[in-house]
């Protein structure tokens, strides 16, 4: 079947969002690779999906070297043609894969940054809670210290995913998986505290648990731009992003003996080994640690 490949592209998306269940924002992902890829094809005077070969993926990828495209982006958009491919196999529009035996570049081993208590604490108390915003700033800084919820995660909750008594939250996670969690008393609090403000309490929006200042639900990206103003007043912008607080109570569940399998259901990781490099996180400090106190380290 001489299918066109911008007809493929347009059907494979569709399939992500209806069918997959894939938020706007991976299907908007994949839609950016798989134009990236499309621009190319352009220049190769290339239209159907059946005249893709090897040779044009490789030379696709030595344009991305060239232009300084990092590893972590070449793998990221290997991952979404090889997921497109699968696709177009399945639904037969091809009856081979150009990436069949087709050897990916190694990805470039990164431990999560993590940062200490005392870093934390001197972020959280930047906040001016005397005021509506701030107070749920803490709020908001409290919570992603409490459960390691994802940005988006955490923007997209809504007042009924949060239970005071049990001190359990609801997630929806990738793919919209469900997940509960519990988080600490003090996080149950200074969510409380914001909730029953004044201001918070006459806002129009009830349903969002945070609201941003004109009253509407807030945005991942207007929390991480709050956090960004706040690193810079504690002097820890080099080392902290809203994700970093994510990686450190992660750490921090370790060091303090929670298994693997927890931490993983805690923080909505698909897979154990997504889990596992906290391990290499943890001994990193442990090893820091050590050749600080030790009087014979060094």
């Amino acid at each position: 079947m001489m299918m066109l490949f911008a007809d493929v592209v347009s059907r494979f998306l569709s399939f992500l969002s209806l069918v997959k269940g894939a938020s706007s924002h991976t299907v908007r992902a994949y839609q950016l690779d798989l134009d990236s890829l499309a621009s190319f094809l352009k220049e190769e005077k290339i239209v159907t999906l059946s005249e893709i070969t090897k040779s044009h993926f490789r030379r696709y990828l030595a344009k991305l070297y060239e232009r300084g495209t990092s590893v972590a982006t070449v793998l990221r958009r290997l991952s979404t043609y090889r997921s497109f491919y699968r696709f177009a196999r399945k639904e037969k529009f091809v009856m081979e894969s150009p990436f069949d035996e087709m050897e990916s570049p190694k990805r470039e081993k990164r431990l999560p940054v993590s940062v200490s208590y005392e870093q934390v604490q001197l972020l959280f108390s930047k906040p001016d809670v005397e005021s509506l915003l701030g107070l749920r700033d803490r709020a908001i800084m409290e919570l992603f210290y409490s459960s390691g919820l994802r940005l988006s995660e955490l923007a997209g909750l809504n007042r009924e995913d949060l239970n005071f008594k049990t001190t359990m939250i609801r997630v929806f996670g990738k793919g919209k998986k469900e997940r509960h969690t519990p988080i600490t008393k003090t996080a149950c609090d200074w969510i409380k505290r914001y909730l029953l403000h004044p201001e918070r309490e006459r806002a129009n929006e009830q349903q969002a648990l945070f609201l941003n200042k004109k009253g509407s639900r807030i945005t991942s990206r207007s929390i991480d731009r709050n956090f960004s103003r706040y690193l810079q007043e504690s002097g820890l912008s080099e080392k902290i992003t809203p994700h970093t607080i994510r990686h450190t109570i992660a750490t921090h569940w370790l060091e303090k003996g929670m298994d693997l399998k927890t931490i993983q259901l805690l923080l909505g990781h698909a897979s154990l080994a997504t889990t596992t490099i906290y391990t290499h996180v943890s001994s990193k400090l442990k090893r820091e640690v050590y050749d600080k106190s030790h009087p014979r380290a060094k």
